[in-house]
């Protein structure tokens, strides 16, 4: 891990890691993971931003009375990434919302060890969305 990823992830203290870096239990985790970072990384919203971000939605799922067990703690980056995206107008949040339920519909409907692909129905009608 790179000395500045180092010092980024310290203002994550709950980030599930290693000595190595972050893991993930999943594939999608990663992926969130990596675009949190990428669209800091040019600039579309800062690290402080995003920690605020991030830091309000751990805190809204608290109040809610979502066990704090590091179960859902992707679940909390991914929404957090979700309102950052929505805020800086990058997407419409129904186009978010559109696209992980068609996701959520094809892991569902996909045999275990299988690629999981979303439907041409649900590809059409997230690209016209947007």
């Amino acid at each position: 891990m790179r000395p500045r990823e180092a010092s980024a992830l310290d203002a994550l203290p709950a980030l599930p890691r290693d000595d190595d870096g972050p893991v993930f239990a999943e594939p999608w985790q990663a992926s969130a993971f990596a675009m949190t970072l990428a669209l800091s990384e040019r600039g579309v919203f800062s690290w402080a931003e995003w920690v605020d971000t991030f830091s309000g939605e751990l805190k809204r799922a608290a109040e809610a009375g979502t066990p704090d067990d590091g179960s859902r703690y992707y679940h909390h980056w991914l929404a957090a990434l979700e309102r950052l995206i929505a805020e800086k107008g990058l997407a419409d949040p129904a186009i978010l919302v559109d696209a992980r339920d068609a996701w959520d519909r094809a892991a569902k409907a996909t045999p275990h060890g299988k690629p999981i692909g979303l439907s041409p129905d649900d590809l059409a009608r997230i690209r016209d969305a947007g």
